[in-house]
């Protein structure tokens, strides 16, 4: 009778022992694709306790965060035939751990990979101006076309930023004498404008002041006044007779 109390004791624990292995915890954002005798379960475990019965049961873990992948710098020739070395950053995350796991053999690297080739052909069919100043567009056509690929994986591509561009040290040079063109061009034209405006200025006084000999006169001698002040120099100038004649006037009275 001892004998047989202490076989079912051993039974108990090694039962208690075995079922206590099989407990299996997982975090909120983890997710578990079970595979009794090599047929997946109904429904992926998780989050919190479940039992994973060994040797019969196998999981496999799936991470639901979000992740980022930097894409390696390819070498692109744009469709205007400049060659640039581009690279990007992806973020995707797990929605189907089911998909993920039956669909493709690894999700992550399936997912870079793809975005690599994606990245590749999606520039090459942009030309250099809209891969500098459309950014926001090729980004939302490389999420596009990569979350295409990955939707039966049950991945979905979050965003796509293009990270560096770098240019030929030539291209650099170009583009910086064009940059100095432009504004040279746009000085030049600020310039030209400023005299356009004070000529219709100066047009408008001439106008007013036209009718008014005396005017002209006064505005004449305060511009002299200012170029003395400005400049220490010693200035000639015809005196006009219309200054003289309020002195010859008495002289022809009183003869």
């Amino acid at each position: 009778m001892f004998e047989f109390a202490m076989a079912l004791l051993i039974v108990v624990v090694l039962v208690v022992l075995y079922l206590l292995t099989c407990i299996r915890v997982l975090y909120e954002y983890e997710r578990a694709v079970v595979f009794r005798l090599g047929r997946v379960l109904a429904t992926p475990k998780g989050p919190g306790l479940f039992l994973l019965f060994w040797p019969i049961d196998r999981m496999v873990s799936v991470d639901l965060r979000t992740v980022t992948r930097v894409v390696e710098p390819q070498d692109v020739i744009t469709r205007d035939n400049v060659s640039v070395k581009v690279n990007a950053v992806i973020y995707f995350r797990v929605v189907d751990p089911m998909k993920a796991v039956l669909q493709v053999e690894n999700y992550l690297h399936a997912t870079t990979q793809v975005a690599l080739t994606t990245l590749r052909s999606t520039v090459g069919q942009a030309e250099l101006d809209e891969l500098l100043a459309e950014r926001d567009r090729l980004n939302r056509r490389l999420q596009e076309v990569i979350d295409g690929h990955t939707e039966p994986w049950g991945v979905k591509a979050s965003a796509v930023e293009v990270k560096d561009v770098d240019l030929p040290e030539r291209m650099q040079r170009a583009m910086a004498r064009q940059a100095e063109a432009e504004r040279e061009r746009r000085a030049k034209v600020i310039n030209a404008e400023g005299e356009f405006q004070a000529a219709e200025k100066l047009k408008q006084a001439a106008h007013i002041m036209t009718p008014y000999p005396m005017a002209l006169q006064m505005r004449f001698l305060q511009a002299l006044a200012e170029v003395a002040t400005e400049n220490n120099s010693t200035i000639v100038f015809p005196l006009p007779l219309d200054l003289l004649k309020p002195f010859l006037a008495p002289d022809k009275v009183t003869g």
